[in-house]
C-alpha cells in the first residue's frame, strides 16, 4: 500500500471562503481537531498577510505536535522571513511558496518573462532552504501552462532544494483524464523528481475536485491537499473526508492509505461548519445528514435485510452514531466527565463544573440527550474568545400578532459592569439585533443570518449563523441555545466580539507602524 499524505489547507484557502472570518481561538481549536483527525500537514494561514494571521501561525505551529505545520509564502525574502517567523518554533519547520507558471498569469498578473519566472522560483527557494528543513513549491495554474516549461521549471526548483512539487489546479479547469496525464508526463520527463514527492491541489469550479485528485493518486501522487467540507476560494476546494474515505472503501483498487482517523471525520465536520458558518448540504457526500438516510421503501426494505444492498459506508466509520446517549439529569459529574473525555475533550477543572451546570440545565429541558447535543455544548465553549468582551446576560421578549415586538436585555461589559437596555423591531430576532447595536459600541450591519436545528424533535437545539460588516471587513458569528431567540443573541454577541477584537488589532497594527 502506497501511503497518501494528507495536507490540509481549511485553515488558509478553507478561510478564503467569502464571508469566513476566524480568529486565533478558533484557528488553534480546529487545528488541534484537525491533529486528532490525523493529517498529515497542517497549513495554518499566510503569515505575511497581517500580523494576527502571522501570530496564529506561530501559535499553532509551537501547540501541535503530530502533524507537521507549514505557512504560504510568495515567491519574496519578505514572505518567506514572515513564515520563518511563525514557524521557526514548530517540531518541522515547513514552507509552502509559490509562483505561477502559466502564460496568462506570468502575462497579466506577474508581468515577467518565462525565463525571469525560473529565475525567481529558484531563487526564492534557495533562500527557504537555508531556514527550512522542508519546502514545497506550487507552480500556480499548472494546468494551463506549457508542459515543456513546466518541466524545465520544476526540475530547477528541485536541485534548488524543494522536495515536495504541488501541480494545482487552480481554476478547476481540468478532467480527470487531463489531470491524471499531467502528472503522467511530469513523472516521465523530469529527470530528478524521484527527489521529491508529488502533490495534488484542485478546486471545485467544474465540481471535479475530488475525482481529480483521485486521478492525481491513480498516475503517482504522493500527497493530497484539500479542505474539510471542501470550503475554499470560489466554488472551493477538494474535501479531504470524500477523499479519505474514497480511499478505505475502494482499497483494492486504488492500492493507497492515509494515517486519518476516519471516526473523526464527523466532528471534525461539524466543528469547520460551527467556527465558520459554512452549513454542510444535507446531500453532501460523507458527512451530509442524508448522507446514511433512507427514504425509498425499497432502500429501507434492503437495508433493514442487509446493509450493504444500500450502504458502501457505514455511519459507524466516520464517527456517526444513532445511539442516543446513557447521560441524563440524573448522572454525575463523573460519568460526565469520563463522557466528554471520551469525545477527544479534555478541559480544566473550571471549565468542567461550568460545563456540568450546562449540561444539567438541558437535561432537565430535554427528554432525550443525543451525542449532537453534547458535541453542540461541548463546542460552544470552543468557540469563545480567549478573554470574552461582553457576555449575555438575561434576554426578555415580548411579542404579541398586535404588539409591536420589544426585546430587553442585560450584557456584562468587559470591564464587569452590567449594561441593560430594551430595543424594537418588526420581529423578535430584529428586536433583539436593534438592542446590541444600542449597546455595543462598533457600527455593523447584518448581511446573513441562518438558522438550523441540532438533532431532531421539538426539544432539538437550536444553531445559528450570522455573517456581520464591519467597514469593509465581514465577521460570522455562532450560537447554540434551545431557545432560538437565545441563540440568535449568543451568536451576534460572538460576531460583535470577534469584531471588536479585530478592529483592536488593526489599531495597534497602525500604532507599531
Amino acid at each position: 500500500m502506497r501511503k497518501i499524505d494528507i495536507f490540509d489547507t481549511t485553515l488558509r484557502d478553507g478561510e478564503q471562503t467569502a464571508g469566513v472570518n476566524l480568529n486565533a481561538q478558533e484557528k488553534l481549536e480546529i487545528a488541534k481537531q484537525l491533529e486528532r483527525l490525523g493529517v498529515d500537514i497542517i497549513e495554518a494561514g499566510f503569515p505575511a498577510a497581517s500580523p494576527g494571521d502571522l501570530a496564529a501561525v506561530k501559535r499553532i505551529a509551537e501547540e501541535i505536535k503530530n502533524s507537521s505545520v507549514t505557512g504560504l509564502a510568495r515567491s519574496t525574502t519578505k514572505d518567506i522571513d514572515a513564515a520563518w517567523e511563525a514557524l521557526k518554533g514548530s517540531a518541522e519547520p515547513r514552507l509552502h511558496v509559490f509562483l505561477a507558471t502559466s502564460p496568462i498569469h506570468m502575462t497579466y498578473k506577474l508581468k515577467k518573462t518565462p525565463d525571469e519566472v525560473v529565475e525567481t522560483a529558484v531563487q526564492s527557494v534557495k533562500y527557504a532552504r537555508k531556514r527550512f528543513p522542508v519546502v514545497q513549491w506550487s507552480a500556480e495554474d499548472a494546468c494551463r501552462s506549457d508542459l515543456a516549461f513546466l518541466v524545465k521549471i520544476i526540475e530547477q526548483v528541485i536541485d534548488a532544494g524543494a522536495s515536495v512539487i504541488n501541480l494545482p489546479d487552480t481554476v478547476g479547469y481540468y478532467s480527470p483524464a487531463e489531470y491524471g496525464h499531467l502528472f503522467r508526463y511530469v513523472r516521465e520527463h523530469v529527470p530528478n523528481i524521484h527527489k521529491a514527492k508529488l502533490s495534488a491541489h484542485c478546486h471545485d469550479d467544474l465540481g471535479m475536485a475530488v475525482a481529480n485528485s483521485l486521478a492525481a493518486i491513480e498516475n503517482g501522487a504522493d500527497q493530497i491537499e484539500g479542505a474539510i467540507n471542501g470550503i475554499g476560494e470560489r466554488a472551493g476546494n477538494a474535501s479531504l473526508e470524500e477523499i479519505a474515505v474514497a480511499l478505505a472503501i475502494r482499497r483494492s483498487f486504488y492500492q493507497a492509505e492515509t494515517r486519518m482517523e476516519l471516526k473523526e471525520i464527523s466532528r471534525t465536520s461539524s466543528l469547520v461548519s460551527r467556527l465558520t458558518g459554512i452549513s454542510v448540504p444535507p446531500n453532501k457526500a460523507v458527512v451530509g445528514r442524508n448522507a446514511f438516510a433512507h427514504e425509498s421503501g425499497i432502500h429501507q426494505d434492503g437495508v433493514l435485510k442487509e446493509k450493504s444492498t444500500y450502504e458502501i459506508i457505514t455511519p459507524e466509520l466516520v464517527g456517526v452514531s444513532s445511539n442516543q446517549l446513557v447521560l441524563g439529569k440524573h448522572s454525575g459529574r463523573h460519568a460526565f466527565r469520563k463522557h466528554i473525555n471520551k469525545l477527544g475533550f479534555e478541559p480544566g477543572e473550571e471549565q468542567l463544573n461550568e460545563l456540568f451546570g450546562e449540561f444539567k440545565e438541558l437535561a432537565d429541558r430535554k427528554k432525550e440527550l443525543t451525542e449532537e447535543d453534547i458535541l453542540a455544548l461541548l463546542l460552544e465553549h470552543q468557540i469563545q474568545p480567549p478573554v470574552p468582551m461582553y457576555q449575555l446576560g438575561d434576554i426578555q421578549v415580548n411579542y404579541g400578532t398586535n404588539n409591536i415586538p420589544t426585546a430587553t436585555i442585560t450584557l456584562k461589559s468587559p470591564d464587569g459592569k452590567r449594561i441593560q437596555e430594551a430595543g424594537t423591531g418588526s420581529g423578535s430576532v430584529e428586536a433583539i439585533y436593534n438592542t446590541l447595536d444600542k449597546m455595543l459600541p462598533l457600527p455593523v450591519h447584518l448581511k446573513d443570518y441562518r438558522i438550523q436545528s441540532v438533532g431532531s424533535g421539538r426539544d432539538a437545539l437550536a444553531q445559528v449563523y450570522v455573517l456581520l460588516k464591519y467597514e469593509d471587513q465581514e465577521i460570522n458569528g455562532s450560537g447554540t441555545a434551545q431557545d432560538v431567540l437565545q441563540a440568535s443573541a449568543k451568536a451576534y454577541v460572538h460576531a460583535l466580539n470577534k469584531t471588536i477584537m479585530n478592529a483592536q488589532k488593526d489599531e495597534l497594527a497602525k500604532v507599531s507602524l
